[in-house]
C-alpha cells in the first residue's frame, strides 16, 4: 500500500538559521490536533513536518503547562540561572539590612555624643524668656 503525498514537502529556510522555529501558538494548535477523535501523533507530525518525539515533548509540556507559560512569548531563562539571581536578591537584602542596621548604629551614636554638647552650648546661652 502506497500514500500518495503523505510525506510534506521540504521547505527551504532563508538565511543561516538551520531549523524551523514554531510559535507557542502553532506548537499548542498541533497538540489540540493531537487530541482530536481519530487522530494520532504521528499523523499530525507528518502533516506539519515535525518529527513525533518533538510533538510528544510539546504534548508533555503542554500537560505540565510550560508552553501556556510563555505565550507571552517573553524570553525563558533556565532554572538554574534563576536560583542563581534569587540567590543574589537574597545576599543584597541580607547586605541591606546590614547597612541599614549600622547606620541606625551610628544615628544613635551621634545622638548620644551631642547630647552633652548641646546641653553645654545652651548653658551659656541668655534664657530665651528674657526680653531686652
Amino acid at each position: 500500500m502506497r500514500m500518495t503525498g503523505s510525506y510534506p514537502k521540504s521547505e527551504v529556510l532563508p538565511g543561516p538559521q538551520r531549523r524551523r522555529r514554531w510559535t507557542v501558538t502553532e506548537k499548542l494548535e498541533m497538540v489540540a490536533e493531537t487530541n482530536e477523535p481519530g487522530s494520532s501523533v504521528s499523523l499530525v507530525a507528518r502533516r506539519h513536518g515535525v518529527s513525533p518525539n518533538q510533538l510528544f515533548t510539546w504534548r508533555r509540556l503542554a500537560e505540565q503547562g510550560a508552553l501556556t507559560a510563555t505565550r507571552a512569548e517573553e524570553e525563558v531563562v533556565p532554572a538554574s540561572a534563576f536560583r542563581a539571581q534569587q540567590e543574589q536578591i537574597r545576599e543584597l537584602q541580607r547586605l541591606l539590612g546590614k547597612k541599614t542596621l549600622e547606620a541606625e548604629i551610628l544615628k544613635e551614636a551621634l545622638e548620644v555624643a551631642a547630647g552633652p554638647k548641646k546641653r553645654l552650648l545652651q548653658s551659656f546661652l541668655p534664657p530665651k524668656d528674657v526680653t531686652r
